[in-house]
């Protein structure tokens, strides 16, 4: 017979009974070379279609206790403490990831009996340490772990069971912030990256849960910009905002910033390609909202192409010096007050509030928006605070 991959019952039959014939040959010969060939073929079918089931993992502790004359207070620190070992080998608790790293650690037990899957290994204790930098305690507070209600220390004790949550159906590469490919506009010298990286972990897990239309890259126009900047104008114009974008394939996320990362606002894409624009509200002000949402979608519409993989971190308190982020500063200026209609206003740090709300209104944008650019470009941040909403942003999109 001629030696191929066995697929079906019946070709396992030939191949049995061809075996049977050649089974006296001997090495280094024709039919020595078949029959050496068919046992490979017949093994790789057996494996697969007979698979020799894994011992039960429980099963496994007590074999290795009583061969080692180990009690369950011999064991305990591998489980958490002693009530949690009766529990466990009762069958009234099931094992964690980290119980399952001490046991394979501690007592040599085969990672894939306790994970009862064939040829599986614990994931790198390299990935775990990563982990342990992030700020635990802050994302344990905001129900960044699903489920868990449990205390700081159980939450940190459990981190191994507790990541899989986190990530959704990220990877565990997306613990280190070295492989994500990123731009950071900050001048915070005590920067927490682990924290950064939290945060873009938890928006894209975020994200990725919702359904939205596909994106037609180079949609983000200046027709699509000046539609938005006139929901401005709408006192719920914050969700206006993000319905506009939802409709257009865009996701748009809403998450407080975490201690340490000074962020305003994030654009990326999200794994399947569709770009994400999300903000922190750090500043709970209606001029903030609308040039960080404004100057994300630059980048949306200028630098995330697909071409590279990265994540624009901004914090707009600070002088943007990369060229991306100049032309996406410029991009937002443009697109909420075009620079041929600011220049004809002369708006001022001295203008009459009544003037700047005229001006809004004959763009039909919020009054906030050139109320905020004058403080800004004067640096007063006293005048017009009338013309400013601060303190609502936040209830109004559940953040």
């Amino acid at each position: 017979m001629i030696a191929k991959v066995i697929k079906t019952e019946a070709e396992y039959d030939s191949a049995m009974a061809r075996i049977e014939e050649i089974f006296d040959a001997r090495p280094a010969t024709p039919q020595g070379d078949e029959l050496e060939l068919l046992l490979m073929l017949v093994e790789r079918y057996e494996d697969e279609a007979f698979p020799v089931d894994l011992p039960d993992p429980i099963a496994a502790i007590k074999f290795r206790m009583d061969q080692g004359g180990l009690k369950a207070k011999d064991v305990a620190k591998y489980f958490g403490g002693p009530s949690k070992v009766s529990e466990v080998l009762s069958g009234k608790r099931a094992l964690s990831l980290t119980m399952i790293r001490n046991l394979v650690d501690g007592l040599g037990l085969p990672a894939e009996v306790m994970l009862q899957k064939p040829g599986a290994k614990l994931a790198s204790n390299d990935m775990l340490e990563q982990a342990k930098k992030f700020p635990i305690a802050e994302m344990r507070k905001r129900g960044w772990f699903p489920g868990f209600e449990g205390t700081l220390p159980e939450a940190k004790n459990q981190l191994e069971d507790l990541l899989p949550k986190f990530l959704g159906t990220l990877g565990p590469d997306a613990l280190v912030p070295s492989l994500n490919r990123q731009l950071v506009r900050s001048g915070c010298e005590k920067k927490d990256d682990f924290a950064l990286n939290a945060w873009r972990i938890r928006v894209v897990t975020l994200g990725l849960r919702e359904d939205l239309p596909n994106f037609v890259e180079g949609s983000v126009d200046a027709d699509f910009l000046r539609g938005l900047a006139r929901l401005s104008n709408f006192k719920d114009g914050p969700l206006l905002a993000k319905e506009y974008l939802n409709k257009n394939g865009i996701h748009f996320i809403c998450e407080r910033h975490l201690p340490k990362t000074h962020l305003d606002g994030a654009a990326l894409l999200l794994p399947e390609g569709s770009p994400l624009v999300a903000l922190t509200l750090r500043h709970d002000r209606l001029d903030n909202f609308w040039f960080t949402l404004f100057h994300e979608l630059a980048h949306v519409a200028l630098h995330l192409d697909g071409k590279e993989e990265i994540t624009f971190f901004d914090d707009l308190d600070e002088k943007g010096t990369d060229s991306r982020e100049k032309e996406a500063d410029a991009k937002a200026l443009e697109s909420l007050i075009p620079k041929a209609e600011w220049s004809r206003a002369r708006l001022s740090i001295r203008s009459s509030s009544e003037k700047v709300i005229e001006f809004a209104r004959r763009l039909g944008i919020s009054p906030a928006i050139p109320a905020g650019r004058i403080r800004h470009q004067s640096k007063n941040y006293q005048r017009f605070n009338e013309l400013i909403p601060r303190g609502k942003l936040r209830d109004q999109l559940g953040v």
